[in-house]
């Protein structure tokens, strides 16, 4: 089974950039797509962006040209950039299986909160 965690989480002022990174452990991460999910307080978790093991990534409208998931295999980590962020993206992100497949336990998450 793989374990995951995340880290890279703060507080961070609207127009900052933060960078997360989900680390694996077990077999068989190269495999699998990844992805990034995030909870808001009182919401349900959404999904971020995902990439494939080739390197395809996907994301969200709500993210799209301001993060960029990467991964890499050889150090079975998963990493997200995020840039220009609001305060809507303030929410505690968690890396798992892209949507679709089996998710592993979840970890932790990291929070992130955009504020001034």
């Amino acid at each position: 089974q793989v374990q995951l965690v995340e880290s890279g989480g703060g507080l961070v002022q609207p127009g900052g950039s933060l960078t997360l990174s989900c680390a694996a452990s077990g077999s068989g991460f190269s495999f699998n797509a990844m992805g990034w999910y995030r909870q808001g307080s009182g919401k349900q978790r959404e999904w971020v962006a995902s990439i494939t093991s080739s390197g395809l990534a996907h994301y969200s409208d709500s993210v799209k040209g301001r993060f960029a998931i990467s991964r890499d295999n050889a150090k079975n980590m998963v990493y997200l950039q995020m840039n220009s962020l609001k305060p809507e993206d303030t929410a505690v992100y968690s890396c798992n299986r892209a949507p679709g497949f089996t998710p592993y336990v979840w970890g932790q998450g990291t929070q992130v909160t955009v504020s001034s």
